[in-house]
């Protein structure tokens, strides 16, 4: 049987490195992988799952959002990603959020952001690092807890921003301590699941890689690959 091939997409700038690490954990996974950029051509052959991966901050603009100065944005990879997004959530294509990607699911479905949660969250520890310091609560009987099998868990924290209204469709999957959103899934898509921690960065953590077994099992088994042409319609 062949390996399904599932799309991640990073930035231009020392957007390899992340992929690297997304490509280890899909392989260990059982899938192929392919990196998508602004700029550069969607492979020919159909993707059969996405990973919208970390990165620059999402332009405020695309959810009325408050922009703020000094905030490296990319207004190419925004546009790509939407774009992707549109066009495979409506075929139920699998997809996995990771940090930005996790607020860029929720943005693609109408959903808004907290352009900065220092300032919502006043009293929220800020936490910067690889390592799994930064304790969530999994919500009992979610998708999320069903691949994880850890509640609480130990993740990473590299972020500012975070969901605040929840995209049509979309229902809270965990939190930290402070109450912030650490997950989001679909209440009724067979896999659409945005986590706001680095799960590719844990590659020693087992709950970590089965999100992408996860992942990898649901593209193996899905219906209506993604292809260059339908990005473009």
């Amino acid at each position: 049987m062949t390996k399904p091939l599932i799309g991640v997409t990073t930035s231009r700038r020392g957007g390899w490195r992340s992929y690297l690490m997304h490509r280890l954990a899909l392989a260990r996974a059982g899938a192929r992988s392919i990196r998508l950029m602004p700029g550069e051509p969607l492979p020919e052959e159909p993707l059969q799952g996405l990973v919208i991966g970390g990165g620059d901050d999402i332009g405020a603009e695309i959810y009325g959002g408050q922009v703020l100065p000094d905030v490296r944005i990319d207004p190419e990879r925004d546009s790509l990603e939407l774009g992707l997004l549109k066009a495979a959530l409506p075929s139920q294509l699998p997809v996995l959020g990771i940090c930005r990607g996790s607020q860029m699911i929720n943005v693609a479905l109408g959903g808004s952001l907290h352009t900065d949660i220092y300032e919502v969250y006043v009293q929220a520890p800020k936490m910067r690092t690889v390592l799994p310091r930064k304790q969530v609560t999994i919500e009992k009987d979610s998708r999320l807890d069903r691949i994880l099998r850890c509640n609480p868990c130990q993740v990473n924290a590299l972020h500012h921003q975070s969901v605040d209204r929840l995209g049509e469709g979309l229902r809270i999957a965990a939190h930290d301590e402070s109450g912030i959103v650490q997950a989001v899934e679909s209440a009724s898509a067979p896999f659409l699941l945005g986590v706001q921690w680095h799960p590719e960065l844990l590659v020693w953590k087992k709950p970590q890689q089965r999100l992408f077994a996860a992942l990898a099992l649901e593209a193996q088994e899905a219906k209506a690959p993604l292809s260059a042409a339908a990005v473009m319609a």
